[in-house]
Formats: C-alpha cells, sequence, structure tokens
C-alpha cells in the first residue's frame, strides 16, 4: 500500500509531496493530525478573506444586509466527504424524522440524500434562468405552500453554488431571514467564488465545501464544513469523530459518525493550497 501511493506522490507537486511524506515520517497515517489542523487554518484563513469591492461596479444592493450575517471569523472543521459535511449541517440545525428540508432541485443527488439520511423529507425548488439556481420566487412559495399543508416550516434551506455560480443570496437571505430557517449553503463547487468580496459558503449558517477530484481544489476525496464559531465547530467535531464523550474510556451517548479527513488526504489539500 505504501508503495503505491508513493506513486502516486511521483505525480503530485513538491509541496503535496512534503506535506504527506511528513505524515509518514512522523507515523500520523490517521483521520487527525497537524495536516488536518494546517489545511483547516488554510481554509479558515481563505474564506475569512474579505475584498473590497467597489459599489459602482458590481456590489448588491443587499451588502449591507449580507454584512450582517458574518463577523468573517468563520471555523472550519475538515471532513471526508462533502456530503458528510451536508449531513453534519442538517444534523446541527435540528433536522430529524418528519422534518422538510428545502433544496435547490437542479443539483447532484449529494444536496439531497443527506436530508433522507435523518428520516427527513426534501422539497425540490426549481432554478432562475440567470444563474441557474434556486429561484427566491418560488422559494418563496415553497416555503408558505409547506406552512399551509403542514403546519410546519421547513428546518432548513439548501442553495447550491452550480459549477461555482452564486444563487441570488440577498434575496434568498433576507426571506430566510423573513420566515426564520437557516441556510445551509452548497458551496461544493464554488470554492473561490465570491459574492460582493465574500466567499460563497458564509453568508449562511453553514457551508459546504466539497474537495472532491472534478473541484478546483482535490484531497482526492473530502470536504469540509464552515461552522459560525468555535462552539458550532466543537459540536461538529463531536459528531465526526463518533460521538465520543469526554471520558477516559469510550462512551456515547448520541450517534455519531466517521467523518474525518484523513491526515493524508489533508496534507493534499494543503499543498494545492499554496
Amino acid at each position: 500500500m505504501r508503495d503505491r501511493i508513493l506513486l502516486c506522490l511521483a505525480h503530485m507537486s513538491g509541496k503535496e509531496q512534503d506535506f504527506i511524506k511528513e505524515a509518514f515520517d512522523t507515523n500520523w497515517v490517521v483521520p487527525l493530525g497537524p495536516n488536518v489542523n494546517g489545511f483547516e487554518k488554510d481554509l479558515e484563513d481563505f474564506v475569512n478573506e474579505r475584498l473590497t469591492v467597489n459599489n459602482e461596479v458590481g456590489a448588491s444592493d443587499n451588502s449591507s444586509l449580507l454584512n450582517a450575517h458574518c463577523s468573517l471569523s468563520k471555523q472550519v472543521v475538515a471532513l471526508s466527504a462533502g456530503t458528510a459535511a451536508v449531513h453534519l449541517a442538517l444534523i446541527a440545525c435540528g433536522v430529524g424524522p418528519g422534518d422538510e428540508v428545502i433544496v435547490q432541485s437542479f443539483t447532484f443527488c449529494a444536496s439531497s440524500h443527506p436530508i433522507t439520511y435523518l428520516g427527513a423529507t426534501p422539497v425540490f425548488v426549481d432554478s432562475e434562468r440567470d444563474s441557474w439556481n434556486m429561484d427566491p420566487e418560488l422559494l418563496e412559495e415553497a416555503i408558505q405552500d409547506r406552512i399551509g399543508k403542514t403546519g410546519k416550516t421547513p428546518k432548513a434551506i439548501i442553495p447550491v453554488a452550480l459549477y461555482g455560480m452564486p444563487y441570488q443570496i440577498g434575496r434568498i437571505m433576507e426571506i430566510a431571514d423573513r420566515y426564520e430557517i437557516p441556510v445551509i449553503e452548497d458551496a461544493a463547487e464554488g470554492f473561490g467564488s465570491r459574492y460582493d468580496g465574500r466567499m460563497l459558503g458564509t453568508f449562511g449558517r453553514y457551508g459546504v465545501l466539497s474537495f472532491n477530484g472534478n473541484k478546483m481544489i482535490t484531497t482526492s476525496g473530502g470536504g469540509a464544513l464552515i461552522c459560525p464559531d468555535e462552539a458550532a465547530k466543537q459540536e461538529i467535531l463531536f459528531y465526526a469523530t463518533q460521538a465520543r464523550e469526554a471520558y477516559p474510556y469510550y462512551q456515547h451517548e448520541r450517534i455519531g459518525y466517521n467523518y474525518r479527513m484523513s491526515n493524508i488526504c489533508a496534507g493534499i489539500g494543503r499543498g494545492q493550497m499554496t
């Protein structure tokens, strides 16, 4: 196995090879370690960097609304896949059996499958013409329809940055705020895309990233969840590491998942972040 991995390294950049070799040399061949911590720090620095946008050349009319959503001190958890990030974000938003979650209809199945993992039901909303992403008018219509028919507000909204294109963030966030529904941004294809100078994934309560082989940067497989603060990050870490309680022996009081990113994969990500 080691020989096969080293053969793959021959096709990587020097930085990627350095990080992975260090992992082998220090015996950090596990789903935690210095590369995971370093990759998370690199991602946090990147997503929290705000670029100045001249209002005359493209800033939206909703800038004050969007800025109010985030102090740009987001925390990031590196995970085994973007799908895992969607799953854990839904758990953090309290989604469970019998709930409904609004999701974009024109997307890959990973945006909706985690909804069903939790016994909830996806409510699909069609796209608007300009971005091919979730139509804000149809979103509000769907919310009102579900409230009228079920007496309950959907538990979350998952818009998707299809092909890296931002959706109508200002309008969707305004609707979500009015109905007090948390937004989970599926920015799996949108790493590096910005709206009003801010990284996609930093406007909603949670933001999903993917580092699969077809994404802007890759860790061969993997993803990350952008969290609003340190407390939210620790909750996600808890569920991503089998929900193990803080005892000197194995004790589990809630259902957890084996979702942490490998230290080897994170080494590839650190090299690509350079």
